[in-house]
Parts: C-alpha cells; sequence; structure tokens
C-alpha cells in the first residue's frame, strides 16, 4: 500500500531534485526523507529516482508516474474538503523564478500582502533574466515576459508588457529625433541581447530594422538607466518606465509606429492535471493586484 506521505514527499522531490531539500518543506529530515522515498519504491517495485552525490532525478519510470501521485494527492485533499477535513489553505515553500528587474519593481512591493494573506506559506525567489528550466530548475511557476515557446508549460496572462522606443532628452538634442524608421538607421541603441532587429507594424505590413546596438546588457533597468543617461535609444516596457517618462527624463519617439511583439507578463508553470494550491493562490493573487496598476500602458 502506497503512503500519503511518502507520495507528497515524491511529488516535491520531482520540484526540488533534493532529497533533503523536499523532506525539510515537510518537516522531515534527511535521513527520514531518503528512507520514505525508499519504501515508496519498494512498495511500487520499481526504481524511481536517479540518486547521485550531487543532486537526484526522476526515472523514466518516475516521470511516468509522477502525474499519477498528483492526481492521487489531488484526490485526497479534494475528499477531505468534502467533508470539511483537512486543509486547502497554501502551505510549504513556493519556488518563482521572475526576471530581475520586474520582480523587483513589480513582485518585491506585493510580496508582504500575500504572505500576509497565506502565513503557511514560505517564499524562494530567484531573480535573474535569464530563462531557466523550471523542472530542471526546481520551480513551481516563472514569471516571464518574452515569448512563450515551450508548450509543455501552461501559462496565464498576469498584465500586458507594451513596449515602445524612448530616448533622452539629452540624446535627442544632441542627435535629433528620428521621424522615421528609415531614420533608425544612423541612431544608437543601448540594447537586450535578444534585439538587435525590431519589427514594427506598418500600412504595407510588417517591416523589420536592424539596429545598431553601441551598449548591450542583459538587465532591463541597466538598459533604461543608459537610456536615461543619452547613451542611445531604447525598446523600453511602459511598466519599467512609466514613472521616468512622467518626469520628463524619457522621452518616446515614433509614437506612430507601434512594434510587433506578442510579449506579455505571463506566469508559467508545469502542466499537471492539479494546480497545486499555492501557485493558484500566487498567480490570482497578483492578477488581481496588477489589474489595478495602472503602469502597463496602452497597445499602439
Amino acid at each position: 500500500m502506497m503512503n500519503i506521505d511518502h507520495l507528497k514527499l515524491f511529488v516535491r522531490l520531482a520540484s526540488t531534485n533534493n532529497i533533503s531539500a523536499a523532506g525539510a518543506e515537510l518537516g522531515l529530515s534527511p535521513a527520514v526523507s531518503s528512507a520514505h522515498i525508499n519504501k515508496l519504491e519498494e512498495s511500487m517495485g520499481v526504481r524511481l529516482v536517479h540518486r547521485t552525490t550531487r543532486k537526484v532525478s526522476l526515472t523514466e519510470e518516475g516521470i511516468a508516474f509522477l502525474p499519477h501521485a498528483e492526481d492521487v494527492l489531488a484526490s485526497v485533499e479534494a475528499a477531505c474538503a468534502s467533508v470539511g477535513a483537512g486543509t486547502t489553505s497554501p502551505r510549504g515553500t513556493l519556488r518563482i523564478t521572475a526576471p530581475a528587474s520586474f520582480g523587483r519593481m513589480h513582485l518585491i512591493p506585493g510580496l508582504k500582502g500575500f504572505l500576509e494573506e497565506y502565513p503557511d506559506l514560505s517564499l524562494d525567489l530567484r531573480l535573474s533574466d535569464s530563462i531557466v528550466d523550471l523542472v530542471e530548475g526546481g520551480f513551481d511557476i516563472a514569471i516571464r515576459n518574452a515569448e512563450l515557446k515551450d508548450s509543455s508549460l501552461i501559462a496565464r496572462k498576469l498584465a500586458p508588457d507594451n513596449r515602445m522606443l524612448c530616448a533622452s532628452p539629452s540624446y535627442i538634442a544632441k542627435n535629433g529625433k528620428p521621424e522615421t524608421l528609415d531614420e533608425l538607421s544612423s541612431h544608437t541603441f543601448v540594447q537586450l541581447p535578444s534585439l538587435e532587429q525590431l519589427a514594427f507594424r506598418t500600412p504595407k505590413g510588417i517591416e523589420s530594422i536592424k539596429v545598431k546596438s553601441l551598449l548591450r546588457t542583459d538587465n532591463g533597468e541597466a538598459v533604461r538607466d543608459a537610456c536615461i543617461d543619452g547613451i542611445g535609444i531604447s525598446v523600453c516596457s511602459n511598466w519599467a518606465v512609466h514613472e521616468q517618462l512622467e518626469r520628463g527624463e524619457l522621452v518616446r519617439i515614433l509614437e506612430n509606429y507601434q512594434l510587433e511583439s506578442d510579449t506579455a507578463i505571463w506566469a508559467v508553470y508545469p502542466s499537471s492535471r492539479q494546480l497545486a494550491p499555492k501557485v493558484r493562490a500566487f498567480i490570482d493573487h497578483f492578477a488581481q493586484r496588477f489589474e489595478k496598476m495602472r503602469c502597463w500602458g496602452e497597445s499602439g
């Protein structure tokens, strides 16, 4: 017979790739955690986990078993809730990865309220502008503002990510303000590494422009600040520069040309039949929070 506690540990292990870390979330010592996994494998009659000195990973059998284990736990939780037993309140550790600039500017200010609403939760938040693998990194959820390409993940849109071309008044005073797309080729840019080619919607269709980057950096706030300093023109998200636009530190250019972009602020999580209560709580909390904010700007 399978033990529910063993299943809970196995599901967390699949996210953390670490038996000790998964056990700690459930209040278990490393020795007890290892014993629980051994007993689960004995009851199944198969090896579910590869163990090395550095980390653990699921075997093919473990990968096949994982969604069924998640369904069993969800069914037990639903059964308890149907008679008023147990709890569906989010608990444990929620592991999140998010872009550095967006996380600092728009997640951190909302975390206090979230944790006060769910006191049984703790957070492990990693801020990086590199796109990390959720499963490999053991994350429950990722916040992304890049185009989504991984079909094995489920995404929920939290907010728009409207982008525009910006420059500082000092840059415009020195170099002039471009009025047409053709004029962009004579200007310098401060850009993220992935934005060497810009696409615009025009009456003739989509027009692509190759731009000359004087500075490339992998951090959105660094791009914004270098743009404010007058180094070059930048593609900026409204959520990152709305205050600077209001203060006149930055100015929109080519307002009548819309950048072709499928970006938005997405909450992304691994596909599963059952959405963990802590993941649902996080998504709902920040979707409601962002809906009330006015920093996203309008399309166009």
